[in-house]
């Protein structure tokens, strides 16, 4: 019996012993929790500080966060360079657009300045005779077309900025198409005694396109050509290809070449190497950089290298392997 009570006893002072172990561990969990949820709430309270930051566009200032949140931080950070590339690009367009009217606004003013002080004249009847009425009448028609060009091409590029624009693409043959536009060139090309001359080396001159964009392509290099290659009377047109692409090279000879330092920048909307030359030939400065944004559609690349007597432009564009090709020439 005695025995049976000091059991009973140790027992007991077990169960109490055990008792307070476990308040003690109790205890010292919820300290822990509260420790934790304390300096989780820290640093919480930092990152919404950080994104009430981001919210007014202030410098950021990144905190350390525990590994629990480092995914958050990650989301964050993530919201701060979106917000910040957003930012840029916004200032960028609206420089861009700034740009946009006011060079559009200056190409126009001169044609219109022209055409109205023409008809001035000639509604105040200040015209010698017949003779110079009718050059009165050239010199306005000229203007006319002159601006219709610079209208066209502006609606052009900017339309060309849509991303969401589709080509309406077919399979085409390069040569077929180019000695077409050559030959529908004639007549313009005698206007300044100039003459195209065209050669292929090229077995398989398919690419999958937008036949009329591609036309807007070449035809804006050849106008390019004739406007600034005039004293060298010959545009040679030069197509080859490899087993992946096709090449077509468009070469005028005229004296001056195009300066080094511009060779990078021909191909931004409005750019003129030289700003009394390009006036003089009529020339909008959205030839080339509509040239450049058809030949971005097509997945290809356009590059010029020029020297005295001799620009070429090329023109690289995917061509369609031969197990999908189906000869099919570009409609005459």
């Amino acid at each position: 019996m005695e025995s049976l009570i000091i059991v009973l006893s140790y027992f007991r002072e077990g169960v109490i012993v055990m008792f307070y172990s476990l308040m003690v561990i109790v205890c010292l969990v919820l300290i822990y929790q509260y420790e934790r949820k304390r300096y989780l709430q820290v640093h919480i309270e930092r990152m919404t500080s950080l994104v009430e930051e981001l919210h007014a566009n202030r410098d950021l200032v990144e905190p350390s966060v525990p590994p629990e949140l480092e995914r958050l931080m990650a989301t964050v950070r993530a919201i701060s360079d979106s917000a910040a590339k957003a930012e840029q690009e916004l200032v960028q367009a609206d420089r861009l657009k700034h740009e946009l009217v006011t060079n559009v606004a200056h190409d126009l003013r001169s044609p219109l300045t022209s055409i109205t002080g023409y008809l001035d004249l000639i509604h105040s009847d200040r015209y010698r005779d017949e003779v110079e009425l009718r050059h009165y009448i050239q010199v306005i028609h000229a203007n006319a077309i002159h601006l219709k060009g610079l209208i066209n091409d502006i609606f052009d590029y900017t339309f060309l900025q849509n991303d969401r624009i589709a080509l309406q693409t077919s399979e085409i043959r390069l040569d077929e198409l180019l000695n077409q536009l050559i030959m529908q060139s004639t007549l313009r090309l005698s206007e300044v005694e100039m003459e195209a001359r065209f050669s292929s080396s090229a077995k398989r001159p398919i690419v999958e396109g937008d036949a009329l964009k591609l036309v807007r392509v070449f035809e804006n290099i050849l106008e390019n050509a004739i406007r600034y290659g005039r004293d060298g009377t010959y545009i040679d047109t030069f197509i080859e290809d490899t087993d992946e692409v096709v090449l077509i090279n468009m070469t005028n000879y005229g004296e001056e070449a195009i300066p080094s330092r511009d060779i990078p920048y021909v191909f931004e909307r409005f750019f003129r190497v030289e700003k009394s030359r390009a006036h003089y030939t009529g020339g909008s400065g959205l030839g080339l950089a509509i040239a450049k944004s058809i030949i971005d559609l097509h997945e290809g690349e356009i590059h010029v290298t020029s020297q005295p007597r001799k620009t070429t432009f090329t023109i690289i564009l995917p061509k369609v392997s031969s197990n999908a090709v189906h000869e099919k020439s570009w409609p005459v």
